[in-house]
């Protein structure tokens, strides 16, 4: 679930909803030119190495650091690479009728074997 939910946060494939709609009518390709251009891709793959860098820290702690932050780098390019673009209303029905019930699940579980 933090998987999907990292892969929509950044806005890249196949949960680019905002490039999909961009290359239909090149919007912000026309609009920033130059230096202005790089700082919008710059400033989505810091997001990319931010989250890879907190996923790893929180999972794995110190002992194996570098190793899963460059395993979940490896990892954005292979999903970017692999699947094809998802439409709205499959990222709606994935959020709400598939990982809404396995979170709410999770937490059943976690209530019933804390007791």
């Amino acid at each position: 679930m933090w998987g999907f939910s990292i892969l929509a946060e950044c806005n890249r494939r196949p949960f680019d909803f905002s490039e999909g709609e961009s290359e239909l009518v090149s919007g912000f390709n026309v609009e920033y030119r130059g230096g202005l251009f790089s700082f919008i891709f710059m400033g989505e793959y810091s997001s990319i190495i931010f989250f890879c860098l907190i996923t790893s820290l929180f999972f794995v702690g110190n002992l194996f650091l570098i190793g899963f932050f460059l395993f979940l780098l490896v990892f954005y390019l292979w999903v970017r690479s692999s699947f094809p673009r998802l439409r709205y209303d499959l990222l709606i029905e994935v959020r709400w009728k598939g990982l809404l019930f396995l979170l709410m699940g999770a937490f059943i579980l976690l209530f019933i074997f804390e007791l």
